[in-house]
């Protein structure tokens, strides 16, 4: 008993040996993935699907791949589909990418778009819009004709892709802008923003003469204006503004001769005050000179006692709250 247990437990041993080695085969070399791409006429060698296994690129993406290709038409080396993968491009989205341009009679080679589609655009995406142009719709854009009204203009612009200019080109970003500013331009030049109102193709065709699209992944195949509101008369406010800034300067200008003449009052009296300080003096001086004597200086002071007693009964001392007697 003990032999045959020994020996059906080699032989269940072997078996799954045999089981995990055919297992790790047929993983090494897809078989059918190989009859697959032999039996769609894109043969494709088991060297080269075990070569791929070993160098970690999936062969089912890369004979899908190349399936896809050869029932289309186009003849696509393994090697360019292998190297497009392992530079870190998608597969499937260029070979679609060039069965969409062939179908549509579009030149797209296979290094135009890995290139396109290593540089992080959807190629597949950029096809399509050479078949079926976008509507790019600008934001609403301000500008002020002559007149100082304000107008506020929205765009719907039409672009499809440029392939040739996909790589490096500028995106719809630039489009926008170069749209906007040819907007802001065309609308300011008019005379008045009646002018604008009731010819509003003027704008795109002003724009359109200008080639915005140069430099851009884009063609620019219409503009057309699908809004246009009036604004504020910026004009008038600035005028407004403008006003209220002189008047604020003359005020300025008024409060400072206001307060020159203010200083120049003050001064005229703090010096009559002075010239007055010095009138005892030259009194006692005169005393000692003998030039006045004390008669004089009564008569001087019956005079000022006069006076004051004429300006008391007058009104007109210098009591500010006085009022003269009627």
């Amino acid at each position: 008993m003990t032999g045959i247990e020994t020996g059906v437990t080699g032989g269940f041993g072997l078996l799954i040996l045999v089981v995990v080695g055919l297992a790790f085969i047929l993983y090494l070399v897809p078989i059918p993935l190989w009859i697959a791409a032999w039996a769609s006429g894109a043969y494709v060698g088991l060297f080269t699907l075990i070569g791929m296994r070993l160098r970690r690129v999936p062969p089912t993406t890369i004979v899908t791949g190349r399936i896809s290709a050869v029932k289309a038409g186009l003849d696509i080396s393994i090697n360019d589909l292998e190297a497009h993968f392992l530079a870190g491009g998608n597969v499937g989205r260029v070979v679609n990418a060039m069965i969409s341009a062939d179908k549509a009679n579009i030149a797209l080679p296979f290094k135009r778009a890995a290139a396109i589609d290593l540089a992080g655009r959807n190629v597949l995406e950029a096809v399509q819009m050479s078949v079926l142009p976008k509507v790019i719709e600008t934001p609403k854009i301000a500008a002020v004709a002559k007149d100082g009204i304000q107008l506020i203009a929205v765009c719907r612009v039409t672009v499809r892709t440029n392939i040739d200019r996909l790589v490096g080109g500028a995106g719809e970003e630039t489009i926008i802008a170069r749209v906007g500013e040819g907007m802001v331009s065309t609308i300011g030049s008019a005379t008045t923003h009646k002018n604008v109102l009731e010819n509003p193709d003027h704008i795109s065709k002003h724009i359109l003469s200008k080639g915005l699209d140069a430099g851009t992944a884009y063609e620019i195949l219409s503009i057309d204006i699908a809004d246009v509101d009036v604004g504020q008369n910026i004009g008038a406010k600035l005028q407004i503004d403008q006003a209220n800034a002189d008047k604020q300067i003359a005020q300025a200008k008024a409060e400072e001769r206001r307060a020159m003449a203010v200083a120049l009052e003050q001064e005229m009296r703090a010096r009559v005050v002075e010239a007055e300080a010095e009138v005892p003096r030259a009194m006692a001086e005169a005393f000692r000179q003998g030039n006045m004597g004390i008669m004089d200086y009564y008569r001087m002071k019956n005079l000022q006692a006069d006076t004051a007693m004429r300006d008391e009964i007058a009104g007109t001392g210098d009591d500010p709250a006085a009022t003269p007697r009627t």
